[in-house]
């Protein structure tokens, strides 16, 4: 209690100018909590997704059908589900007109995947430039407000005649804090960008294997349907 009570007249004792600095930190070290807390719901959510939807897709189930059951959630269709019903509505949209080549159904519906992918590691990727900056500039702010703090120590013992440890402590005491707080702010932010964003680019490359894997199935149905086809034209 007592050093929490050192703290708060350190505080109301220093100059505006640190007292602002510690307001800004102590802003950007709650803002980073609160963002460290939802970056990791949203990527245990997308991990959990994910190996969810690979356990469904690869239980041999017939894909129109896994179509149809993501087709009537759409709106609430995320991550690789998402991937799949674009790619796999793509593919049946240039399929059905008959007028395009094998290449060409592919093509767009390799298409139509990236650019759910990209919506997607965008949701992902969200808020860790964030984390990332008050990883890097707090300790600088927190620095600012320790040298604005130690100079105008320095500059009241320089008015007195007779300088004391005692005279110039509290006035450097109140300075340090704001170096403290910039790291307090920064280090969790910096562990946690670092963290998420290996988590992130892990989840990435699961998307992308399942876009090629994907591609494979979609490009072995349309060459099936071409030899079907060939088949039947030479029959009639």
């Amino acid at each position: 209690m007592q050093a929490e009570l050192s703290f708060i007249d350190l505080f109301l004792q220093a100059s505006l100018l640190v007292k602002l600095v510690m307001v800004i930190l102590l802003a950007m070290s709650v803002w980073g909590w609160v963002l460290i807390f939802q970056r990791r719901k949203v990527l245990n959510q997308a991990q959990k997704d994910a190996l969810k939807f690979e356990d469904r897709f690869w239980s041999g189930v017939d894909l129109a059908r896994l179509y149809q059951e993501i087709s009537a959630r759409a709106k609430n269709a995320r991550g690789m589900e998402l991937m799949f019903h674009a790619g796999f509505k793509e593919f049946a949209r240039l399929r059905n007109q008959s007028a395009g080549s094998n290449q060409s159904m592919l093509e767009g519906a390799f298409r139509a995947m990236r650019v759910a992918h990209a919506r997607e590691m965008e949701k992902l990727d969200s808020h860790l430039g964030t984390l990332a900056t008050i990883g890097s500039i707090s300790p600088y702010i927190g620095l600012f407000g320790t040298v604005w703090g130690i100079m105008n120590a320095f500059i009241a013992l320089g008015a007195v005649q007779q300088a004391t440890l005692a005279m110039v402590a509290p006035g450097i005491a109140e300075a340090l804090i704001a170096t403290a707080l910039g790291l307090f702010a920064a280090i969790p932010a910096v562990i946690a960008f670092n963290r998420f964003t290996t988590r992130a680019e892990k989840i990435d490359g699961q998307y992308m294997n399942f876009i090629d894997e994907f591609t494979s199935i979609l490009q072995r149905q349309a060459l099936a349907k071409s030899s079907k086809e060939k088949v039947e034209g030479e029959s009639l």
